[in-house]
């Protein structure tokens, strides 16, 4: 897991609340429920009430942290109180969750809240988005500006750099053949789920690509389940050979799926991270 690190109060409008980056990657930002809550006038109780109705559609160490159970194993002695939580605050709480972008934008979806997606708009903007930075505005004009120069230059560097890499790992990626891509595809998975970490990081990562795939594909990959199941019951296979069956056997079934899928992982590899060297390593290119 990387490691989570307070980086101080942060402020936005009238809203104040603690900034905090890592635990669903390096530099990535996220947010305590706690200051959702408050930013948007819910009881952060209510607020834990909808996260557990709901908390399948959250993934551990992708959209949702419980600070209870990660701050227990953090080898950094980091403490929950440097969250902006009481004492009173974490003895009465059973879950202390802590939400990525990602996260939050679920919970969006279930706050039912008019003036929500304003809010979280401010939030990716502003917050989010940003990194912490090295204050400058002490700095002489001149310096500023050198400074505002080298940044930009940098930044056209650095996105140059980028669309390369992302597009020659993305060659290499696509290198995935129709006759290996099952044994390839739970590689990439695998390695995915190694770099986010946490208890059940590759069921979470499957399911990802699973929740991804039918909405792109507009496919229910339960329901095709039930249907071969039935229709191989029908035949009279054992219940052996029934009970093997999964998601990737129907999605195997169908050269169209199979390219979508392939799609989905391949964007999601991208996305976190691997690169070609490390697909090199799992011989998946």
């Amino acid at each position: 897991m990387t490691n989570l690190k307070v980086i101080g109060k942060q402020h936005l409008g009238k809203f104040e609340f603690t900034g905090i980056e890592g635990g669903f990657g390096e530099g990535k930002r996220a947010m305590t429920v706690k200051d959702i809550a408050e930013i948007h006038g819910k009881e952060v109780k209510h607020v834990n009430e909808l996260i557990n109705r709901n908390i399948k559609r959250f993934h551990n160490y992708i959209d949702i942290l419980d600070l209870k159970v990660v701050v227990q194993n953090d080898h950094n002695f980091i403490r929950l109180t440097d969250f902006g939580l009481s004492n009173m605050q974490i003895s009465k709480s059973p879950n202390i969750y802590l939400l990525s972008e990602r996260g939050y934008s679920k919970l969006l979806k279930i706050l039912e809240d008019d003036t929500a997606w304003e809010i979280y708009d401010h939030l990716v903007d502003n917050y989010f988005s940003m990194r912490e930075q090295l204050e400058t505005s002490n700095l002489s004009p001149e310096l500023q500006m050198v400074n505002g120069l080298f940044k930009a230059l940098a930044n056209q560097e650095l996105a140059t750099k980028q669309l390369a890499t992302k597009v020659d790992d993305m060659k290499e990626i696509l290198s995935v053949n129709s006759n290996e891509w099952r044994e390839k595809v739970n590689s990439i998975l695998k390695r995915i789920a190694n770099n986010i970490g946490g208890a059940e990081p590759y069921r979470s990562v499957v399911n990802m690509s699973y929740e991804r795939f039918e909405s792109r594909a507009h496919c229910d990959l339960n329901r095709r389940l039930e249907n071969r199941k039935t229709k191989m019951a029908a035949k009279g296979l054992s219940k052996t050979s029934i009970q093997k069956l999964n998601k990737l056997d129907c999605i195997s079934e169908d050269k169209r799926l199979i390219e979508i899928y392939l799609s989905v992982v391949k964007e999601m590899a991208i996305q976190f991270g691997i690169n070609a060297k490390e697909l090199e390593e799992l011989k998946v290119v």
